[in-house]
């Protein structure tokens, strides 16, 4: 989503920290520019190479030096490595659904590594960076949704964590408002039972999002239309409760005053 851009600090500093070969590896040599993506080569060399390309921001062939690593180098300690530098590689070049293959394939073959959590994140964020606005199918949507939530109850401790339970406010709110635009269509259709299910969806499961109190009004809204005072009334009064001050409160009470005053009065 670009209101709210990945967190790529957090994503640059474990690729650093976690991920890099350090001191004594051998140097990249040749002088070649060009890329060699398919040229074989010893694993040290081919995956500074890599490393070289992403930190000059050529991420795509990086992410496909990294994949070649994995390739000609299967069983050793490199291929590991590079399995993750490839998925992030992909990320940065906005490949996503790369990006999560990359990523699972790593969970697959090394499911308890240090570093699952960070392929997790990447998984959760792939997801995030491809939500559509609200007018959309939301399937990708609720994809993040659960990517973010596994890395919740995996890993609660976690930067990532922390990092997931943000991005899910944003993410509830996203699915609410699409719901919101379902059950306000339905209302202008006069299919009031469906708009119900809409809005109740709504305050039933994201009632902390910023659409819960319209939400409320809906429904007295929809009750009223079919007939439901009772119902009304119980909506009406959730609403008082939770958002006395809101301007959907005043709506909503100004409504049972018009339709169902003796709702009121009882």
């Amino acid at each position: 989503m670009s209101a709210h851009p990945a967190p790529k600090a957090i994503l640059a500093a474990l690729a650093t920290s976690a991920l890099l070969i350090t001191g004594g590896c051998a140097s990249s040599g040749g002088g070649k520019t060009k890329e060699t993506a398919y040229v074989a080569r010893d694993v040290n060399t081919l995956y500074l190479v890599a490393k070289e390309r992403l930190d000059r921001g050529q991420a795509r062939q990086a992410a496909a030096l990294f994949d070649e690593v994995e390739r000609q180098h299967p069983y050793s300690p490199w291929a590991r490595r590079a399995q993750l530098m490839g998925a992030f590689s992909y990320y940065v070049a906005r490949d996503y659904t790369k990006t999560i293959a990359s990523a699972q394939r790593f969970l697959t073959i090394h499911p308890g590594n240090k570093d699952a959590p960070y392929a997790y994140y990447l998984i959760a964020l792939s997801y995030y960076e491809q939500i559509s606005d609200v007018t959309r199918d939301q399937k990708v949507t609720e994809q993040a949704r659960q990517a973010l939530l596994d890395v919740e109850r995996r890993y609660p401790e976690t930067k990532y964590a922390r990092d997931a339970r943000l991005k899910l406010d944003l993410v509830n709110d996203h699915l609410a408002g699409k719901e919101m635009n379902i059950g306000r269509y339905y209302q202008r259709a006069g299919m009031w039972l469906a708009a119900t299910v809409r809005f109740r969806n709504v305050v039933d499961n994201y009632q902390t999002t910023s659409h819960a109190a319209e939400a409320l009004y809906r429904l007295v809204e929809s009750y009223l239309s079919l007939g439901v005072q009772a119902e009304a009334l119980k909506a009406a009064a959730v609403l008082g409760a939770n958002h006395p001050g809101s301007v959907w409160y005043n709506r909503a009470y100004s409504l049972m005053n018009k339709h169902a005053p003796e709702a009121r009065a009882s």
